[in-house]
């Protein structure tokens, strides 16, 4: 990975109107003010946003009343399209001033229509970074649920994503699910060569089979980060991964999760099927997802 793919310069954000806005608004303004980046705030409208999954009821009704129905229904639709692109605007000028007031000196905001995995596969070339919410608008708060827009994001998302959570609060100690795969060593060195993830305090975790091959890779790992952190400690755990990381995380009081996003090894494979929504679930703080 070169320095142009890692360094961060533009951060793009996609928000909805979720409770979750506010939060990725400010782990985009810690990130942005320690990388003077530029910030491109996006909302994306659905076709279900537009009034475009409209149910066709034309069949069903009489020929004397089609016309005058099915035009209402257009005016409906036309209605709901126009209050959805106010809405989605209303958002971005809010998430701006908020960006702005925190201290964020380029801001920019776009409203899309269309998918959203999509859209931020065509936007996320403009940027290093992408962040978004643990959860969506839609998403079912009382059972914790995460949608699949998230995975979908993640799973075509060229870029390192960083998952915000409910709230923001400020970075300190990070904790890396290291198992010496692809993926975690590019997150090695986004960690190393990006100002904002620089000297901090950092812990690497392994867990589950132990061997002096991972081991050998583990103190590489570390010793190049002690190069830019606060302090590095390790430690080799055995469990499940998701498990292992969730308490671990607690217990230590860490700030930030970074982990490679695919893999075949128990802790890379996290974001695939549903130990990644327990990942996520159990996390009550940002992870920073590498591909």
């Amino acid at each position: 990975m070169s320095d142009k793919d890692i360094i961060t310069t533009r951060i793009l954000v996609v928000i909805d109107g979720s409770m979750y806005a506010e939060s990725v608004c400010d782990h985009a303004a810690w990130v942005a003010k320690r990388l003077n980046a530029a910030v491109d705030v996006v909302h994306v409208l659905t076709r279900r946003d537009g009034g475009e999954e409209r149910t066709d009821l034309s069949g069903s009704i009489g020929l004397g009343a089609r016309s005058a129905l099915l035009e209402e229904l257009s005016d409906l639709d036309v209605q709901r399209a126009r209050l959805a692109q106010e809405h989605g605007r209303a958002i971005l000028d809010d998430a701006k001033e908020r960006l702005l007031a925190a201290g964020v000196e380029r801001v920019t905001t776009r409203l899309r229509h269309g998918e959203l995995a999509e859209t931020v596969s065509a936007l996320e070339t403009e940027a290093s970074l992408v962040m978004i919410g643990k959860r969506g608008e839609a998403a079912d708060f009382e059972s914790l649920h995460l949608g699949s827009n998230l995975e979908r994001v993640v799973r075509q998302s060229q870029k390192p994503i960083l998952v915000a959570s409910r709230t923001f609060s400020p970075i300190q100690r990070i904790m890396v699910a290291y198992d010496g795969g692809k993926s975690v060593e590019k997150a090695i060195d986004l960690m190393a060569q990006m100002p904002a993830l620089q000297h901090l305090e950092c812990h690497l975790l392994t867990v589950g089979s132990d061997s002096s091959l991972l081991q050998g890779k583990l103190d590489n790992a570390a010793g190049r980060l002690r190069e830019v952190a606060a302090s590095v400690t390790t430690e080799h755990l055995n469990g499940m991964p998701e498990k292992v990381l969730a308490e671990q995380v607690a217990e230590r009081d860490i700030d930030l999760l970074l982990m490679g996003a695919y893999g075949h090894s128990r802790i890379r494979s996290l974001l695939i099927g549903s130990t990644t929504t327990e990942m996520l679930r159990a996390c009550q703080i940002p992870v920073v997802l590498v591909r």
